[in-house]
């Protein structure tokens, strides 16, 4: 991994987003492939969807809509482990998000002058689960589940033909799916499937949904980026991202696992330690070599630890190693520090953070209870990740009576005469003068 010195420097905040390691992927350099994929969709249907499976999953499926009978029997088939822990995780995805869900409230301003505040649903998502590198029904669970709690009513789910399964959906993400009672399942991914979502398919009867939430890949991406203003989208969620705050308590073999957990999902995955020590520093260096040599997907591994998107950066105290975060704004966020509440008190910006050693960044992606579908690329500095409030549409209500229309008449004749829209007032004046 590279390394950054920045002990010696005092960064603005600007010049720390320029030291940030990076990764170079652009989404905006797959916007024309998607938006082709998209258009093939529109102008042909179900045939563009089996088309592009063929072309590129490899394999061409049986059906794209998946037979809900398929469904039951993937989900009777489920590993019993694998379906206790999705079990274990979708109680606890649906006790934290339960608690994401504002309630509803009524301000009076006068006597019969109320604004309501409600919290609606939308009423129908598309949810899309990748299948490319690995496999993710832990996904399904984080895309659904809070979906289900936020009250959306008709919920789409789509995963990409898998090649070693005859061109169905994986049969553990259909397993998942049908834990939560989904029975509207597409085989289809990429561009397409974002497209399919946000323009509809007759001939599947796949209506348009008002929304799409899930990560992907950078086609994925820029589809979302392009369908944007037809359909709403939750974020263009790109390679993963970890970085770890740690200090000279840290123990380097935790850190280094972290690390390497996050850097085998691809190979453009960001691995970012910053600490104040520099034999921690050392430590994890040799730890991450360790055990890259001996790690399933070391290959990958070790390509995303190379890359100019991971790195240890060395700073001069926690105070500069928050500020170095906030401006990264990672997607997960670790703190191994002697007192982690107090670096905590420093953070603004991160997806999820993980405090003390024993809160791994793997238990959120699985079991913690809290979502996984995270903002990545420095989007957690103006957005959250997935949860039921990602469903729900804050509306107000204004309710008025004769009487308390009556006592702001004047004033809202004043401020409509001032910005010379007349007729706004009128519409009050005309309420006591007809």
């Amino acid at each position: 991994m590279q390394r950054i010195d920045l002990r010696d420097l005092q960064p603005n905040r600007v010049e720390l987003t320029q030291l940030i390691p990076r990764s170079k992927t652009d989404v905006t350099a797959a916007s024309a492939i998607s938006a082709q994929l998209i258009a093939e969709v529109r102008e042909r249907g179900e045939q563009a969807l089996f088309d592009q499976a063929e072309r590129l999953d490899g394999v061409r499926p049986k059906h794209i809509r998946v037979h809900s009978d398929e469904i039951a029997r993937a989900m009777a088939k489920l590993d019993p482990f694998v379906r206790e822990a999705l079990e274990e995780a979708i109680v606890r995805v649906r006790a934290a998000s339960k608690a994401q869900v504002p309630p509803g409230s009524i301000t009076t301003l006068a006597p019969g002058a109320e604004v309501i505040q409600r919290w609606q649903p939308i009423s129908r998502v598309g949810l899309y689960v990748p299948g490319g590198k690995a496999v993710y029904p832990s996904s399904v669970v984080m895309n659904v589940v809070p979906a289900q709690v936020a009250g959306v009513s008709s919920i789409a789910l789509a995963s990409p033909a898998q090649k070693n399964f005859e061109g169905a959906v994986h049969p553990t993400i259909l397993g998942a799916a049908g834990l939560l009672g989904i029975d509207e399942v597409y085989a289809m991914g990429g561009a397409g499937a974002i497209g399919a979502f946000a323009h509809g398919v007759p001939e599947l009867s796949l209506d348009p949904v008002q929304l799409i939430t899930g990560p992907g890949n950078v086609y994925v991406a820029a589809a979302k980026r392009l369908v944007l203003g037809t359909t709403g989208i939750d974020s263009e969620a790109g390679p993963t991202e970890i970085l770890v705050i740690a200090d000279e308590t840290a123990n380097p073999l935790y850190v280094a696992a972290d690390l390497i957990s996050q850097a085998e999902h691809d190979e453009l995955a960001s691995a970012v330690l910053v600490t104040t020590s520099e034999e921690l520093a050392a430590a994890v260096s040799v730890e991450v070599e360790r055990l890259a040599q001996t790690t399933r997907h070391g290959a990958r591994v070790r390509e995303a630890l190379a890359g100019q998107q991971s790195a240890i950066v060395l700073v001069s105290d926690l105070v500069s190693a928050a500020a170095f975060s906030n401006a990264y704004g990672p997607e997960h966020l670790e703190i191994h520090t002697e007192q982690p509440g107090v670096v905590l008190d420093l953070i603004e910006n991160a997806g999820a953070i993980f405090l003390g050693e024993n809160s791994p960044v793997s238990l959120g992606d699985y079991i913690a209870g809290s979502n996984h579908v995270l903002p990545t690329g420095g989007q957690s500095l103006f957005s959250s990740g997935l949860g039921a409030y990602t469903f729900l549409r804050p509306q107000q209500v204004i309710r008025y009576s004769r009487d308390a229309l009556h006592s702001v008449e004047d004033r809202l004749v004043a401020l409509a005469r001032a910005e010379d829209l007349p007729a706004h007032g009128d519409a009050v004046t005309a309420r006591f003068t007809a």
